[in-house]
């Protein structure tokens, strides 16, 4: 990426493509948010800063062109953003998967006209591994504890040879989810803290395996 070419958003370098990008979809998800309800209209205020800047994280704590799995991708958060950041490079790719299919149609808008490289799975996040058989990154964010994560990614992470690593983001109570899910899971956790939500986290996680006692 040409240094000319690059900016920032609160920290986070992207070029002035992807930030355009960011922009056309900020304004499509502003306009179907009108008659969907994709986030807590709450936050619809600081869709930069909660939603796009967070999710965009994701994307810098491991940039390298791959293919992910999106769990409950809802208004594109993180699976959208990953996907538009994807669109600079001619591999990798973004599967989202959403069971609500006015959100899925969304989602399906939102990657063609940013030009994003990834494609909508209207299923069950319980039906995607079937869909979907590999991976080498999974990311969901604001879905479900993570001891319920780890089942729904165990599919993939739990497969013979699996490299497949997970990125989640948590709030401030994270590690009373992370005490409960080591009674259950054996895995190496990387805590990156949010460089957009104070008290925040993303967790890394690889090498995942049950506890057989």
């Amino acid at each position: 990426m040409k240094t000319s070419l690059v900016e920032r958003l609160n920290g986070l370098r992207v070029s002035r493509e992807t930030r355009e990008k960011l922009e056309h979809f900020a304004a499509l998800f502003q306009k179907w948010a009108r008659s969907i309800n994709l986030v807590a209209p709450s936050t619809l205020d600081d869709l930069w800063h909660r939603h796009i800047l967070d999710s965009l994280q994701i994307f810098q704590l491991s940039p390298a062109p791959k293919a992910w799995v999106d769990l409950g991708s809802g208004g594109g958060f993180p699976g959208v953003i990953t996907a538009i950041c994807l669109s600079e490079h001619s591999d990798g790719w973004v599967h989202l998967v959403e069971s609500n299919n006015k959100k899925a149609a969304f989602l399906r808008v939102a990657l063609n006209d940013t030009g994003a490289r990834g494609t909508v799975h209207p299923i069950r996040i319980e039906a995607a591994p079937a869909a979907i058989p590999s991976c080498d990154a999974i990311s969901a964010r604001a879905l479900a504890d993570l001891s319920q994560l780890l089942d729904h990614c165990a599919p993939w992470m739990l497969q013979d040879g699996s490299r497949t690593v997970a990125f989640f983001h948590k709030g401030r109570d994270y590690q009373q989810e992370v005490d409960k899910a080591v009674s259950r899971f054996q895995f190496d956790l990387v805590k990156h803290a949010s460089v957009v939500e104070p008290d925040s986290v993303v967790l890394e996680i690889a090498n995942l395996s049950r506890r057989t006692k």
